[in-house]
């Protein structure tokens, strides 16, 4: 987004598609983080965590889940969080199961929520072709496209297993407790190597390769019925 801004000040940009690129990010921030941050609550709470429900995070208002700066970042750099849902994993019958499980929750609510939009998309494009093709229909489009990647993206970013991320935690299923400890003693300083690594962009051939593979999958389900119906 940042350098879309810049081109767009040097007089090179598209405007709409810049807005519409903000809407869609905005329309994340507000919706989709607090839908991932819910669905951690949800499964945790499934899974016996019973202080979930008094922590005010079984909920999808926005003001429970966003994080400012985690929100700035993503409208900006195109990754970012929101406050994660705090999860006492002595609760579980297996914590590290049952942490990895309540991670997983959040990454698989991206995709759901990624796949609804790819129903609209392709709804659209194969039954009512000719309102993709007038103004308001191709920004809509554009829009429905901005959002699917959007979700991909936050997916694919928080699978990576590293401490903060939701990936970490899946990880430490398969690991020893005192590796898991040792991950947790020193979270602060993977977390500043993971915001390096990203600024460097260390991490951008196999996210990019692994959200490609997720918007393909997401492309093949969501137009597969709407190809049944257009015939």
């Amino acid at each position: 987004m940042v350098y879309e801004l810049i081109s767009l000040f040097q007089g090179n940009g598209d405007f709409f598609s810049v807005v519409i690129h903000i809407l869609a990010i905005l329309m994340v921030i507000f919706l989709v983080l607090p839908f991932h941050e819910w669905a951690h609550a949800w499964v945790a709470s499934l899974l016996g965590d019973t202080s979930i429900k008094y922590r005010g995070r079984l909920s999808l208002n926005p003001l429970s889940h966003i994080d400012y700066m985690g929100a700035l970042c993503l409208l900006l750099f195109g990754f970012g969080w929101a406050k994660p849902v705090p999860v006492d994993d002595r609760n579980f019958k297996n914590p590290k199961v049952g942490m990895a499980i309540t991670a997983l929750a959040g990454p698989v609510a991206n995709i759901v929520a990624g796949i609804a939009g790819g129903f609209i998309f392709y709804g659209f494009m194969y039954l009512a072709p000719s309102v993709v093709l007038n103004k308001i229909g191709y920004y809509a489009m554009m829009f429905l496209q901005y959002y699917i990647v959007l979700n991909c993206s936050l997916a694919v970013f928080n699978l990576i297993p590293i401490p903060p991320l939701d990936g970490s935690k899946i990880m430490f299923a398969f690991l020893p407790d005192k590796a898991v400890y040792k991950f947790y003693q020193y979270q602060q300083y993977f977390t500043i190597a993971l915001f390096a690594l990203l600024w460097i962009g260390v991490f951008n051939i196999p996210l990019n390769f692994l959200e490609s593979l997720l918007l393909k999958g997401i492309e093949a389900v969501c137009s597969f019925p709407f190809k049944l119906i257009a015939g």
